[in-house]
């Protein structure tokens, strides 16, 4: 039998039957808050901390790029380790990870949901910058809810478009890059696709295949990258030390703007916002604002900014609240503060429940928000809110194909009020795993779909 530690390695690994056994055998283990140790054989409980009121709806998985290398079980297991409420991933450009991560949660009994990112061109704001700096037009956007890594046929090539512009962006960069650091050079193909567990490489993998390629080029890598990153020799070695650091470096050099592997976006760079949107809605899933921190021009006129949206199919907002108050100059952190909280605000004027979450995609990124935070406590409760709306759609979506997209849902709950209402209270009475979701699934067999009620739903999982 493995120990606790080998384990969780397993879920991690990219033979996703090493994972899902893993994820067996510790769902097996029994809980306690000390490690147990039988003389004479080996047993070992799991430590288990509880973290109550706490949630991340928002964590990337290693089929983008986990900053800590994350399966989607293994952010499942994280989450029933550290007693988090709720958990759910998104992902750049690709849903492999849904199936994964909604069968984990099942069998951790946490509630889990699964979601997509990527970037969009809007050319009614192609003038201005919307929540990617320096980018006028490209806007990072987001659909969460989804129930399955599988998509209705009539949308699938909306979903192989996005990777496919994705691979386009990520060997131009390449290319770029390739000239300005040779010798260094590395192949697509052979160094940066083979870091990711199904092909989807994204610059932060470029970034780890370059590193190696040094070491494997360059007599002295700290020289090298000093020079092509313009930093003094003692500098990069203090860099280099550390390694997160030292990668950050590399991508914001190279691979960001002013980098010699950065390209301004055109438009023809990404899909349009309408065709993502129908990938979304065709999957019974929920289009999501991304809201980076309320300085760019859009963002000041958020309320003008939201309108727009909610009128092309937007039902729910994605916030990152670390970088909102986590500041060290005191004045920025006042002025980011107050745009949160109007945010925040604004979204419940609107009726656009929130998804929160640390994204874990890049290194120094917390593993779940500190709601205790002073500047974060006063919004608790309308981030667990969101966190069980979600939820609560996407556990009847699933289970019951009557989420919040469903022609039920919209015939029963005219309004996006009701809906929010009764999804966030389903989210909250059905518990996570099998017992939870018996429970709801037994309330279809009360009546046929078309005489159901939301409350003869609610009363029936109470």
């Amino acid at each position: 039998m493995k120990k606790l530690g080998e384990l969780e390695t397993d879920l991690n690994d990219f033979d996703p039957v090493v994972r899902t056994e893993a994820l067996k055998e510790l769902a097996s283990l029994p809980w306690q808050k000390v490690l147990d140790r039988q003389p004479g054989s080996w047993q070992e409980a799991v430590p288990l901390s509880l973290e109550a009121g706490v949630v991340n709806m928002h964590c990337h998985t290693f089929f983008s790029f986990n900053a800590f290398g994350y399966s989607p079980s293994a952010l499942a297991w994280l989450g029933k380790r550290r007693g988090f409420e709720l958990m759910g991933i998104v992902d750049f450009d690709v849903l492999d990870g849904v199936d994964e991560f909604l069968d984990a949660s099942e069998t951790v009994s946490l509630r889990g949901s699964a979601g997509i990112e990527t970037r969009v061109f809007i050319p009614e704001y192609d003038q201005q910058e919307i929540n990617s700096p320096g980018e006028p037009g490209v806007c990072y956007h987001m659909g969460i809810g989804f129930t399955s890594s599988q998509v209705p046929a009539a949308v699938a090539p909306i979903l192989a478009d996005l990777g496919r512009r994705a691979d386009q962006r990520n060997q131009g960069i390449l290319a770029r890059v390739n000239d300005y650091l040779d010798p260094v050079a590395i192949d697509y193909q052979r160094d940066v696709v083979p870091l990711t567990p199904t092909g989807h490489p994204t610059e932060r993998h470029m970034v780890v295949a370059y590193v190696e390629a040094a070491k494997r080029t360059v007599a002295n890598p700290t020289v090298f990258w000093a020079d092509k990153l313009g930093v003094s020799p003692d500098e990069m070695t203090a860099t280099m030390a550390d390694s997160p650091k030292f990668q950050n470096l590399i991508r914001a050099r190279l691979m960001k703007r002013g980098g010699v592997g950065y390209v301004q976006p055109e438009s023809g760079m990404f899909p349009s916002l309408e065709a993502f949107h129908e990938l979304i809605v065709a999957c019974g899933a929920l289009p999501c604002c991304a809201w980076l921190d309320g300085t760019s021009a859009t963002e000041q006129a958020i309320e003008d900014w939201l309108t727009f949206l909610i009128a092309r199919g937007v039902v729910t907002l994605n916030i990152i609240p670390d970088r909102n108050w986590n500041i060290t100059d005191p004045e920025a952190r006042r002025r980011k503060v107050q745009k949160l909280y109007r945010v925040v605000e604004l979204a419940q004027e609107l009726d656009l429940p929130l998804n929160v979450g640390t994204e874990m995609n890049s290194f120094g990124q917390k593993t779940v928000d500190d709601f205790n935070a002073p500047e974060l406590a006063p919004l608790r409760q309308a981030f667990l809110d969101g966190a069980y709306f979600v939820y609560g759609h996407t556990i009847m979506q699933r289970n019951l194909g009557l989420g919040y997209q469903s022609q039920w849902s919209l015939s029963s709950m005219p309004t996006r009020r009701e809906r929010n209402e009764f999804y966030t209270k389903l989210g909250r009475l059905v518990p996570p795993g099998p017992s939870g979701l018996a429970r709801l699934r037994q309330s279809r067999s009360t009546a046929p779909e078309v005489a159901l009620s939301p409350a003869q739903i609610l009363s029936s999982v109470k």
